[in-house]
């Protein structure tokens, strides 16, 4: 969102409960902290790296051509070595995460109304508003209605079907009014040059790593802005493994206000950024670490403070040391990590880009495998050991890139 927005910066919740409510404690964000010495002496060992040797996607490289780069490189290692310049496809082996807790016999009553609901719908509103026009449920549309999407949109409405529903069909329409489905990669590029946002890494319980860096703030504010959050958000997404449906967001104010472009961003962006996590993003935040707050942002989050879900702000940590919560082996060398990354756009977003498509070709693969049913597992469709919904198939009968080809 030249000052940076909250598509750049998210202080907010990808959870979703009813932030209305009164009685949301205000968020302690603590006082910003002085710039150290060891910072200083990360950005300083940061400029002595050599060059990066190992496969790489060029710039404007067709994804076929990407994929078949990464093929070599896509597989788990303890410690990346030299300077990292493409995503880590890959958590450490002995990193899971957490298993889901089973339903309740009440729980799962809930869970077959509302998928028995979703079964029967057969168009859905292209458009928020009266009298709005609507067009056929299409597959995309069921891709997205797995059994994990609507026992997400259940919890955020404390297990009321009708509430779920509605959510749900609003969801579906936002997509298309927002146009989220047709934000393509050279659309999103420009966002991207300065690597203001980074996918890499996975954290203690598997999550995919979000690095969020406003002091990167490249661009003035346009909608695209936010698109970039969203189509970062969708990325995220697509390199979950079997069993994780959240996401680690990592934001750093280092800084942050030094020059044009990297200005704290307004109440008014950030309640728009909510309303977007909030409403369609439910139960994707699995946590937040945020660091190096200077005085506007704390006072920013203070004045945020109620719109966010108690939830959610369980889930946002202050300055604690991030080593407590992701792998030395898969964090960046300046937040106390071991991975020396250079972000070289024309590398990294190909190879992001590839990799995701990769595994989204996949997942719909499986989909399709199983008979295109609603409410499917999303540990099969991710090549999980995990059985589809008719019992078929198990995830890893279709290993990764079987799709494409380069398995």
């Amino acid at each position: 969102m030249a000052t940076t927005t909250p598509a750049d910066g998210v202080y907010k919740n990808c959870e979703n409960h009813d932030t209305s409510r009164p009685g949301a404690a205000p968020i302690e964000a603590p006082t910003p902290k002085a710039s150290s010495s060891k910072s200083s002496s990360f950005v300083d060992a940061k400029e002595d790296m050599t060059e990066h040797t190992s496969t790489g996607t060029q710039a404007g490289a067709p994804p076929t051509e990407a994929l078949k780069t990464l093929k070599v490189e896509d597989k788990p290692s303890s410690i990346p070595t030299g300077p990292v310049k493409t995503p880590l496809p890959h958590p450490l082996p002995q990193r899971k995460p957490i298993p889901a807790k089973e339903l309740t016999p009440e729980q799962e009553k809930k869970y077959a109304a509302l998928l028995a609901q979703v079964e029967g719908w057969t168009d859905v509103a292209t458009t928020t508003g009266w009298r709005a026009s609507k067009e056929p449920l299409n597959d995309t549309d069921r891709l997205f209605l797995t059994r994990q999407c609507l026992l997400r949109y259940l919890r955020a409405t404390n297990w009321d079907i009708s509430s779920a529903s509605k959510r749900l069909l609003a969801t579906l329409t936002w997509q298309r009014e927002y146009g989220m489905r047709n934000h393509t990669p050279d659309y999103i590029a420009p966002e991207n040059e300065t690597g203001k946002q980074v996918i890499l890494g996975y954290d203690n319980e598997a999550r995919p790593c979000l690095y969020l860096n406003p002091s990167k703030q490249n661009t003035a504010k346009t909608d695209r802005q936010l698109h970039h959050l969203v189509f970062m958000l969708e990325r995220v997404i697509d390199i979950m493994v079997p069993g994780q449906e959240s996401v680690a967001l990592l934001i750093n104010f280092k800084d942050t206000g030094g020059g044009s472009g990297a200005a704290g961003p307004s109440v008014g962006q950030g309640k728009q950024t909510l309303n977007i996590l909030q409403g369609h993003y439910p139960e994707r935040l699995g946590r937040a670490l945020i660091s190096e707050l200077p005085w506007y942002i704390t006072t920013f989050f203070k004045l945020i403070s109620p719109l966010i879900d108690p939830v959610t702000k369980s889930k946002m940590k202050f300055n604690e040391p991030l080593v407590n919560h992701v792998p030395p082996s898969q964090l960046l060398t300046q937040f106390g990590g071991e991975v020396q990354f250079e972000y070289e756009h024309g590398v990294y977003w190909p190879a992001l880009n590839a990799l995701a498509e990769r595994r989204r070709r996949d997942y719909r693969g499986r989909w399709e495998k199983a008979g295109k049913k609603i409410g499917e597992d999303e540990a099969y469709l991710r090549g999980g050991d995990t059985k589809s919904i008719d019992g078929k198939y198990s995830g890893t009968d279709f290993a990764e890139g079987f799709m494409d080809g380069t398995v």
